[in-house]
C-alpha cells in the first residue's frame, strides 16, 4: 500500500539561496525550482506520520556527485559520473516529535535535476519540536532543537543521539520558540512564547546546577493571547512576535546571541503594535524595511516600518482556513524578493516583490487606496465615462470620453482634456452615452463611434475623431433609457431603449471620403417590443449569428428578465425583390411628388426608401422566449456569448449560464405557464446552471472570459473544433462588494482586483474589456463625487494581479477546500487517447516529465466541504497531479453528503472516454441541489474539463410555504440538516433518492431531470432521533421478484430496515410512508456509516443473506447478517434474538437477524466512514487518522492492514478497484511519480496482522510505531531478481520492489519481485478526505489473497 496523491495543509516553507523553495505538506518534503519559472522538481516522505513544521538548510562545499540511491525525483536521471559537480545541502527537517536529516543534491550542469537523500534515522523525541538551528562553528552535524516544555536539546543528526539537554527553571508550555545560535552551545539564546502571553529569554548554556536548568534572563509582557511566531532581525536588534490577540508586536531588544550569548537590553521597549488582521496571526518575519505577517484570515500583510507601521500591501490568495506557513527570501541584486505562503487549503502561492515598488507605496494606506484623480476641468458634473480605444490596446495608450450634465463630451488623451462635442440644450440635465470601435470599409484603421441620448428621444451618433460628421436619430418621443452597441462584422448595430417598451435599432456603417472625412450610413431595423412590466427598458443585449437566415437576439431588461428575439429578414427581402421586379404601386401623394420632380430620376428610389423605413419602423418584434424576472427585480446587467453558451449577470448576485435551443415539437403547446422556461416559438432559453459570487457580492456587472490558462511559455497552436462549442469556459465575475469594485474568481474563490470606488450606482469602465483575455491585472476608471478617478494613471502599466507581486500570486500548488471536507463521491475515470497527447520529437526533460503526467487516466471525484462548496477534481494516480475542474457554490450551508448516478461514453479507441453524471448534494438548511455533470478531455489544455448543468434545487422551508392551510401546521425547522443521501432506484423518467435528516425523518424524493423538479414523496419519523446514515440493497427471489431494501441508522445505535418494494411501485401516488421491517441494536451510540451487500445462500439454505457493516461513535465495528425469507417460500423458523425487533406481518417479506459480530476497538475514536471495497472487504476510517482494511467471514471479522493517514479529521471516504497487468517494462507504470517521491519510509506505516515481521514479531500483533534506532530495512532486487543489499537502505525506486520489516521477509520479497511481472494485480484505491485528501493504492495479487484466506482458515 502506498500514497498516490496527497493534499494537506502546508505547514513549512523555506527558501534556499533564492533558487529553490522547500515546502512541508504533511510528512512530505517537496522542492520547487524558482528559475527559469517555478515548478516542482523533487519530493520525499521524510517524517512518516508527523507533519513537517520547519526546514533548516545548511550548505556544504561543491563535491563530485555520487549515485543517488535514496532520492525521489520527477524524472529518471542517468547515473552521475565522478566528474559531475554537485551542490550539497543538508536539511534538518522537524515536526511533531521527530527530527530527520535529509541531503539535497543539485547538479550544477543541469539545474533542473534534483535528488533528495535521507542520511540519518528518524529521531523521535519526548516532546514537540518547535525550532531547530545548526551550530555555525561546528564541523560535525550538531543541531540545537527547542521543544515545547521550555527545553533545548543538542542532537547529533547523523547518529540520532541526544548529546545534551537543558531546561529553563520555568517549565511552562510554549506555543513558539526561536533559537539564536552562534559557534557553540554556550552562545545559544532561547526565546520562547508561552501560554501565559509572555516572551521569555534564557540561555541553555547558562545553567550551573546539576539538573542543567537556567533562569529567565528577560521577560516581555504586552500580548493578551498566546504567541504563535517569533522573528529576530540582527541588523537592528528588533524582535517581532505574532499572537492569538490578532496583533504583531515589534520589540527593541538589542543584540541577542553571538559570542558569549548576549541577552540584549535589560528593559526592552515595544516599538510598534500592529493591528490589521481579522483573525489570529500565525507567522511573522522581519526585514530591514518591512514586517511580513500572515494569519488565519488568509492574508499576508506587508507593513511599512518607516511609514508609521501601515499596511502597504495585502497578499491574499488562499481559501478559508488561513495561511499556515510564510517564507521571505533575501533581497537579490535587482532589488527583488520572493514571498511564499502556504495555506490550510494545501495551496502554495508565490509573489515577486520589488524593493522599488515598496518604497513608492510607503505613503499610502493600502494598495487598493491608490487612486489617481484625472483632474476633470470642464464645466458641469461628469455623469458618464467610456473608454474610447481598441479593446486590446495598451493601458498606457487608452483614451476616455466623459459626458457631463451640460450635454458636453470631453476626451482625455495624453494627460490632456479637450471638448469634442457640445450638445444642444435638449441634451442638458440628462444624457446616456456609449462608445464602440468599428473598422471602415475603405481602411483598416479603427473608428471610434460615440452615441448620446437625451430625454426627448434624440440620439446623436458621431465619430470621436470627426465629431462634425455626426448624425441625429429619433428613438420615439420619450426618454432614452439606455444605449447598446453590438458589433456585426464591418458594421455595428445600435439599440436605443425608448418609451413604452420599444427598442429602436439601426445598422451603422462608416465610409471614408476622398478628403479623409467620414460618412455614417444608417439603415433602420425593426424594433423590439418588451413585455409589459414596471421597469420596461433594455439593459443588455447580444446578437447570435446562427447558421439560419434569421439572427437571434438575447436581451436583458431592467425587470430582471431574459428575452429572446428573432429577426424577420425574409419579409423585408421579399418586399425588396418585389420592388425590383417592377411591382411598384404609388399612392396619390407619391405620384404628385414624382410629377413635380420629373427631372429628378432618384425620386422613386427616395420614395421606396422612405416606404421601407416606415415598414421597418411599423414592424415590432415580439419575444420568442422569456425568462421573466430570472435575475430578480433589480435587473439584468450584462449578457455575453462565448463558444455557444450565454452568460448573464444581475444585481441578485448570480451568474446564469444558459443557451438557446430549438423547441421540441411535442412541447410547443404544453405548459405555457408555471414553467421555468416559456416557449412561444421555435427557440427557447434554457438555463444550465447558476453561479453565485462571494458572500455579500450582490451587485454583479459582467463576466470576463478566461480564454486560456496556458502560460505564454507553454502555448501552442490549437484549432477550435466543434467539440469546444457548448462547453462552459472559465470566467471571473466583475461587480461591487460593499464599497469596492471587485473582480472575483469563483473557481479559486479569491479576489483578483479590488478598488475602493464607493460602491455601485456610478459610471465606470474596466480595462481590459469583457472581450479580452483576462490576464490577471486591470485598471478601473470611474466617477465619484463629480471627479473622474482611475486606479492607475494611464501613463503607467497596471500591476499584475495574477502575476507575482500583487493579489493572487503565482500558483505553485492549487488549493482545494480551505475548511474540512465532509463528503466525497467518485464519478469514474477519464482515459486519455493517444492522439490527444500532443508531443514533439525533441522535447526537453521538463516537457518529458509533463508528458508523463498526461499518460494513463484521471480519476474524477466530487468533494463537499464546510465552506459550502462542491469541488469537481481530477486526480492522476500515476503522478499525484490534482486539477480543479469546477467549483459549485450554490449551497448556503455546509455540504454533508453527495451521491451520483454515472454513465460512461466514448469508449472507442480514437476517442477519450467521457463521463456523464447526475449529481445530488445535500447539507445544512435542508437544502438539496441536483446537477448534470459532463466530464470530457480538453485537447487545448490537455486536462479533463467539466460542464455543469443545474437540474433542480429543493428546500424544505420553501415547500412549506407552498402548502395549503400551512397556518394550521407547525412550520418546518429551518435548521434541519440532511445527513446522508443514497440512490434508491433509477427509473426511466426520474431517480428516487432517500435522505436521512437531523429532525429524525427518513425522506424519499424523486428527481426528474426532464421536468427539472425535485418532489418529496413521503417522510417517516420512525427514529425520533437524528438519522445519521442511509444505505440500500437489492435482492432477487428465485421466482424473479426483486426486492429493494433501505437501511437507516440513528443516534440511538439502532439500524432500521425498510422494504421499499411496494413504495417504489406506487412512488407517483400520494401513499402513506412504509414502516420498517426490522430494527437491530448495533451500537451503544450513534451509527455514522453503513455498508451493505448480499451473499449467495448455500444449497440447503432458504432465502437470502444480507450483510450490514456499521461503524459508530463508540469506535466499534459491527457486522450483522440478516436472513431474508421471501413470501413465496414461507416463514422463518429460527427463533428471534433480543437484538432484533420484527415490525412486519407474517405474510410480507420476513427479515431475521442471523448472526452478529463485533470489533469493540476498531478505532480509537468515532468511526466516521465505512465503505465496501469488494464483497467481504471493508475499509474504515476515523478521526484517529487511521485507515483500516477488514475481511469479513461468516465466522467473524479479521483485521488486515492499517495506515496512518496524513489527513486529520477524516470524514469522507471513497473506495474503488482497478485491474492492471504488469510485465517487463510495463511494470514501470506502477512506479508512479508520487510513489518514487514517497521513498521507503511510508511502507513501515502499513501493518499486516496476518504476517510475521523479520524481527520476530508474532502473527496477529500490530506494531504501533518504530523506535528511534529501529529503522526499516529496505531490500531491492533488479529485474533479474538479483539481491541489491549492498546498496544503501533507501534504494532508488525504478523497476524494483521494496519491502519492509513490518510487511514480509526478504525471501517473500525476492519471490514477489520475480513473479510480479507476470501477474494481474487487483488494485484498490482509497480516497480519504478531511482536512485535506489522500489517495491510497492497495495492491493485492490473486496469490496473496488466496494465501491470506488459507492462513485464516
Amino acid at each position: 500500500m502506498e500514497t498516490a496523491a496527497l493534499v494537506a495543509p502546508v505547514t513549512a516553507l523555506e527558501f534556499l539561496n533564492n533558487a529553490f523553495l522547500l515546502t512541508g505538506e504533511g510528512p512530505v518534503l517537496q522542492v520547487y525550482s524558482l528559475h527559469p519559472r517555478p515548478k516542482a522538481c523533487a519530493s520525499l516522505n521524510v517524517l512518516q506520520h508527523f507533519r513537517i513544521h520547519g526546514i533548516r538548510p545548511r550548505r556544504y562545499a561543491t563535491v563530485p556527485a555520487e549515485s543517488c540511491d535514496a532520492g525521489a525525483y520527477r524524472k529518471k536521471k542517468p547515473e552521475l559520473s565522478s566528474s559531475t559537480q554537485s551542490n550539497l545541502f543538508d536539511l534538518a527537517v522537524f515536526g511533531g516529535k521527530s527530527v530527520r536529516l535529509v541531503r539535497l543534491h543539485v547538479d550544477l550542469q543541469d539545474g533542473g535535476y534534483l535528488c533528495l537523500e535521507i542520511l540519518g534515522p528518524l529521531m523521535q523525541l519526548q516532546d514537540w519540536a518547535l525550532d531547530a538551528r545548526w551550530l555555525s562553528g561546528d564541523n560535525h552535524s550538531l543541531l540545537c532543537v527547542a521543544v515545547a516544555h521550555n527545553s533545548a536539546l543538542l542532537l547529533d543528526v547523523v547518529t540520532g543521539t541526544v548529546l545534551s539537554q537543558h531546561s529553563c527553571l520555568e517549565g511552562c508550555l510554549l506555543y513558539s520558540a526561536l533559537l539564536l545560535v552562534h559557534n557553540s552551545w554556550a552562545d545559544t539564546v532561547f526565546v520562547g512564547g508561552t501560554v501565559f502571553n509572555q516572551l521569555v529569554l534564557w540561555k541553555p548554556g547558562g545553567g550551573n546546577d546539576s539538573e542543567n536548568k537556567a533562569s529567565v534572563e528577560r521577560r516581555l509582557h504586552g500580548h493578551s493571547g498566546v504567541i504563535f511566531s517569533i522573528s529576530y532581525l540582527q541588523e537592528k536588534g528588533w524582535l517581532a512576535s505574532a499572537s492569538d490577540d490578532r496583533s504583531v508586536r515589534v520589540w527593541n531588544v538589542g543584540v541577542l546571541g553571538g559570542p558569549g550569548g548576549k541577552c540584549g537590553d535589560l528593559n526592552p521597549a515595544c516599538l510598534r503594535v500592529l493591528y490589521g488582521h481579522q483573525a489570529r496571526v500565525f507567522s511573522v518575519h522581519l526585514s530591514t524595511e518591512k514586517v511580513f505577517s500572515a494569519g488565519e484570515d488568509g492574508a499576508c500583510l506587508v507593513w511599512d516600518w518607516a511609514g508609521g507601521g501601515k499596511v502597504v500591501q495585502t497578499l491574499k490568495g488562499h481559501r478559508a482556513g488561513g495561511v499556515r506557513a510564510l517564507a521571505i527570501s533575501k533581497v537579490t541584486g535587482d532589488k527583488e524578493r520572493w514571498v511564499a505562503t502556504g495555506g490550510a487549503d494545501g495551496g502554495v502561492r508565490l509573489w515577486r516583490v520589488k524593493e522599488t515598488e515598496e518604497r513608492k507605496e510607503e505613503m499610502k494606506e493600502t494598495v487598493t487606496e491608490k487612486l489617481t484623480d484625472l483632474m476633470f476641468p470642464g464645466q458641469g458634473t461628469p455623469k458618464v465615462v467610456c473608454i474610447a480605444g481598441e479593446e486590446n490596446a495598451n493601458w498606457t495608450q487608452s483614451e476616455f470620453v466623459v459626458c457631463t450634465d451640460q450635454g458636453t463630451v470631453y476626451k482625455y488623451s495624453a494627460w490632456q482634456w479637450e471638448i469634442i462635442w457640445q450638445g444642444p440644450s435638449e441634451f442638458q440635465s440628462y444624457c446616456v452615452m456609449e462608445t464602440v470601435s468599428i473598422s471602415s470599409k475603405e481602411s483598416t484603421a479603427k473608428v471610434h463611434l460615440c452615441a448620446v441620448g437625451n430625454l426627448s428621444g434624440s440620439i446623436h451618433v458621431f465619430p470621436i475623431s470627426h465629431p462634425q460628421s455626426g448624425i441625429t436619430l429619433s428613438g420615439g418621443s420619450g426618454k432614452i433609457h439606455s444605449l447598446i452597441w453590438q458589433e456585426q462584422g464591418e458594421s455595428v448595430c445600435l439599440l436605443a431603449s425608448g418609451a413604452e417598451g420599444l427598442v429602436y435599432r439601426w445598422c451603422i456603417e462608416v465610409k471614408s471620403k476622398e478628403n479623409c472625412s467620414l460618412v455614417l450610413v444608417v439603415s433602420p431595423l425593426s424594433s423590439f417590443l418588451l413585455p409589459p412590466c414596471a421597469k420596461r427598458w433594455l439593459t443588455a443585449a447580444v446578437c447570435l449569428h446562427s447558421q439560419l437566415q434569421e439572427n437571434l437576439w438575447v436581451c436583458g431588461d431592467r425587470r430582471g428578465s431574459l428575452l429572446l428575439f428573432q429577426e424577420e429578414k425574409a419579409h423585408l427581402q421579399k418586399k425588396k425583390d418585389d420592388g425590383e421586379a417592377g411591382d411598384l404601386f404609388l399612392t396619390g401623394t407619391e405620384k404628385a411628388k414624382v410629377e413635380q420632380n420629373e427631372s429628378d430620376g432618384n425620386q422613386i428610389n427616395t420614395i421606396m426608401k422612405q416606404r421601407e423605413t416606415k415598414e421597418v419602423n411599423d414592424l415590432r418584434l415580439q419575444p420568442l422566449s422569456c425568462l421573466f424576472g430570472v435575475h430578480g427585480k433589480q435587473g439584468v446587467t450584462s449578457v455575453c456569448e462565448y463558444h455557444g453558451l450565454l452568460y448573464s449577470t444581475g444585481r441578485d448576485g448570480c451568474v446564469r449560464v444558459f443557451r438557446v435551443q430549438p423547441t421540441p415539437p411535442e412541447n410547443l403547446e404544453e405548459n405555457r405557464t408555471g414553467k421555468p422556461v416559456e416557449k412561444n416559438g421555435n427557440f427557447q432559453l434554457v438555463i444550465l446552471r447558476v453561479q453565485r459570487a462571494c458572500k455579500g457580492m450582490e451587485w454583479l456587472e459582467r463576466v470576463l472570459i478566461l480564454k486560456s490558462e496556458i502560460p505564454e511559455e507553454e502555448e501552442f497552436t490549437y484549432e477550435e473544433t466543434t467539440e469546444d462549442k457548448g462547453k462552459e469556459s472559465r470566467f471571473v465575475i466583475v461587480g461591487f462588494h460593499a464599497v469596492h469594485f471587485v473582480v472575483w474568481d469563483p473557481v479559486r474563490q479569491e479576489r483578483l482586483l479590488a478598488v475602493p470606488c464607493g460602491g455601485g450606482h456610478r459610471s465606470w469602465r474596466l480595462w481590459p474589456s469583457n472581450r479580452g483575455v483576462w490576464p490577471g491585472y486591470g485598471a478601473l476608471v470611474f466617477i465619484k463625487k463629480g471627479a473622474v478617478l482611475a486606479s492607475h494613471l494611464p501613463g503607467e502599466e497596471p500591476n499584475g494581479a495574477g502575476r507575482a507581486g500583487m493579489t493572487g500570486g503565482l500558483i505553485l500548488r492549487e488549493g482545494i477546500h480551505g475548511r474540512g471536507i465532509g463528503c466525497v463521491c467518485r464519478l469514474g475515470k477519464i482515459t486519455v487517447a493517444e492522439n490527444d497527447l500532443q508531443t514533439t520529437g525533441n522535447m526537453t526533460e521538463v516537457e518529458e516529465i509533463e508528458e508523463e503526467t498526461q499518460e494513463g487516466h484521471w480519476e474524477v471525484v466530487v468533494t463537499g466541504g464546510e465552506d459550502t462548496s462542491l469541488t469537481v477534481l481530477a486526480i492522476q494516480s500515476n503522478s499525484g497531479s490534482i486539477k480543479v475542474l469546477s467549483v459549485i457554490t450554490d449551497h448556503i450551508s455546509s455540504v454533508r453528503t453527495v451521491t451520483a448516478v454515472t454513465s460512461k461514453m466514448g469508449d472507442s479507441e480514437n476517442q477519450s472516454q467521457s463521463i456523464s453524471a447526475l449529481l445530488v448534494s445535500a447539507g445544512g438548511r435542508a437544502q438539496m441541489q441536483c446537477y448534470r455533470l459532463s466530464i470530457g478531455w480538453d485537447r487545448q489544455r490537455l486536462v479533463p474539463s467539466c460542464q455543469v448543468i443545474q437540474v433542480a434545487s429543493h428546500r424544505l422551508d420553501e415547500q412549506w410555504e407552498k402548502r395549503r392551510n400551512r397556518h394550521k401546521m407547525v412550520k418546518m425547522n429551518p435548521e434541519t440538516r440532511y445527513m446522508s443521501v443514497v440512490v434508491v432506484d433509477k427509473a426511466t423518467d426520474c431517480v428516487l433518492i432517500a435522505l436521512g435528516c437531523s429532525d429524525g425523518a427518513v425522506r424519499l424524493f424523486s428527481v426528474s431531470e426532464v421536468k427539472r423538479q425535485i418532489n418529496l414523496l413521503w417522510e417517516s419519523f420512525y427514529h425520533q432521533r437524528c438519522v445519521l446514515t442511509v444505505a440500500t440493497c437489492s435482492t432477487e427471489a428465485d421466482e424473479g421478484n426483486r426486492y429493494k431494501l433501505l437501511f437507516s441508522a440513528a443516534t440511538d445505535g439502532k439500524i432500521a430496515v425498510w422494504n421499499l418494494t411496494e413504495a417504489l411501485s406506487s412512488a407517483n401516488d400520494a401513499s402513506a410512508p412504509p414502516i420498517p421491517c426490522l430494527s437491530i441494536s448495533a451500537h451503544q451510540s450513534g451509527v455514522n456509516s453503513l455498508a451493505v451487500w448480499t451473499d449467495k445462500p448455500g444449497q440447503k439454505e432458504v432465502g437470502c443473506l444480507v450483510t450490514v457493516a456499521s461503524g459508530g461513535d463508540d469506535g466499534q465495528l459491527t457486522v450483522s447478517r440478516i436472513r431474508l425469507q421471501f413470501p413465496e417460500t414461507g416463514n422463518i423458523s429460527e427463533p428471534l434474538s433480543f437484538l432484533e425487533t420484527p415490525l412486519q406481518p407474517l405474510n410480507r417479506l420476513q427479515l431475521h437477524l442471523h448472526a452478529q459480530s463485533h470489533v469493540p476497538l476498531a478505532h480509537a475514536a468515532p468511526t466516521t466512514a465505512l465503505k465496501l471495497l469488494r464483497p467481504g472487504h471493508l475499509v474504515s476510517t476515523s478521526s484517529d487518522q487511521r485507515v483500516c482494511l477488514w475481511r469479513v467471514f461468516s465466522t467473524g471479522i479479521s483485521h488486515r492492514r492499517t495506515l496512518f493517514s496524513h489527513v486529520a479529521d477524516a470524514a469522507g471516504l471513497a473506495v474503488w478497484e482497478e485491474q492492471m497487468t504488469q510485465e517487463g517494462e510495463g511494470d514501470k507504470k506502477w512506479k508512479t511519480t508520487f510513489e518514487r517521491l514517497e521513498s521507503r519510509q511510508e511502507k513501515d506505516l502499513w501493518f499486516n496482522k496476518d504476517m510475521e515481521t523479520v524481527d520476530g514479531a508474532k502473527g496477529g500483533e500490530t506494531v504501533e510505531a518504530m523506535s528511534e534506532t529501529s529503522e526499516p530495512v529496505c531490500k531491492t532486487c533488479d529485474e533479474k531478481g538479483n539481491d541489491g543489499a549492498g546498496k544503501s537502505r533507501d534504494q532508488r525506486d525504478t523497476d524494483s520492489l521494496a519491502t519492509t520489516e513490518s510487511e514480509v521477509n526478504t525471501d517473500m520479497a525476492l519471490e514477489a519481485c520475480e513473479s510480479r511481472k507476470k501477474k494481474k494485480t487487483e488494485t484498490g484505491l482509497l480516497l480519504v478526505c478531511g482536512q485535506g485528501l489522500q489517495l491510497v493504492r492497495v495492491r493485492n495479487t490473486e496469490k496473496e489473497a488466496k494465501a491470506s484466506v488459507g492462513r485464516i482458515k
